[in-house]
């Protein structure tokens, strides 16, 4: 998926379900389900819009914090002898482990 909506801080996907002949998507990044449809894309970025902004309303009126994408942290597993040498790795170099795990992603994800 490399097409995505964006709006105050939130990111929306793009989907085509053939059979319902409709554009669909979801609210990325937040555990709760926020999702629009459309039969444009013009249409599905008002529904998505619209769907954020009553999102965001809707947690003003019960006094609740809205969900923040993406806050920076995951849980990761791996083997423990790639744990192992992530772990000698960065005391070798003088670095947390969340430090070389973050250059690491940095080198295969661009920002």
């Amino acid at each position: 998926m490399s097409d995505l909506f964006d709006y105050k801080g939130y990111s929306g996907s793009i989907e085509y379900s053939a059979p319902d002949d409709v554009m669909y998507g979801k609210v990325l990044g937040i555990r709760s389900l926020l999702s629009y449809e459309g039969d444009s894309i013009k249409k599905l970025r008002k529904d998505f819009e619209e769907v954020v902004d009553e999102y965001l309303a809707d947690c003003t009126n019960e006094g609740v914090e809205p969900e923040k994408p993406y806050k920076g942290s995951f849980n990761v597993r791996v083997t423990p002898e790639l744990h192992r040498s992530l772990a000698i790795y960065s005391a070798s170099h003088g670095q947390t482990l969340n430090s070389t795990v973050e250059e690491a992603i940095k080198q295969f994800v661009t920002v």
